[in-house]
């Protein structure tokens, strides 16, 4: 826990338990979930935390770039503490929020850049579709 530390002095932020859990858990997690979902997996551990505090935490990482807010069309943000540029693929079904793999894209950023002659600072890619375990489900 102590780069979760570091990283939120490294940022200015004040060092919390309840900001460290919240950290701690977007790190250690691929679901990218919403402040409902974080806030309900960290209530047994932290019973004094409350959702607003989570949104407050939230907003807080988001500002400082240690988090990524990524609106995939539902009632609630999700939360991704993989901030480096990468798509996002989700299923219409289930709402499951997946890390897409690059490597198989052309870089579209720069194809996107030489095209327009934009400047660009940053993107934010989606794919839509029906995940397998949904798809199973149908047959």
């Amino acid at each position: 826990m102590l780069i979760t530390t570091g990283q939120l002095r490294e940022h200015h932020l004040k060092v919390t338990p309840q900001r460290l859990a919240i950290f701690h858990m977007l790190s250690h997690t691929t679901s990218h979930p919403s402040a409902e979902m974080i806030y309900n997996s960290l209530r047994e551990t932290h019973p004094t935390m409350s959702l607003a505090t989570v949104y407050k935490t939230l907003d807080a990482l988001v500002k400082a770039t240690l988090v990524q807010q990524i609106n995939v069309g539902e009632d609630a943000f999700r939360y991704d503490a993989n901030t480096n540029s990468h798509p996002h693929i989700i299923c219409t079904k289930c709402h499951c929020v997946c890390d897409l793999d690059t490597y198989a894209l052309p870089d579209l950023k720069a194809l996107v850049a030489e095209k327009t002659k934009f400047t660009l600072s940053h993107e934010q890619l989606y794919f839509y579709g029906t995940c397998p375990d949904c798809q199973s489900e149908l047959h």
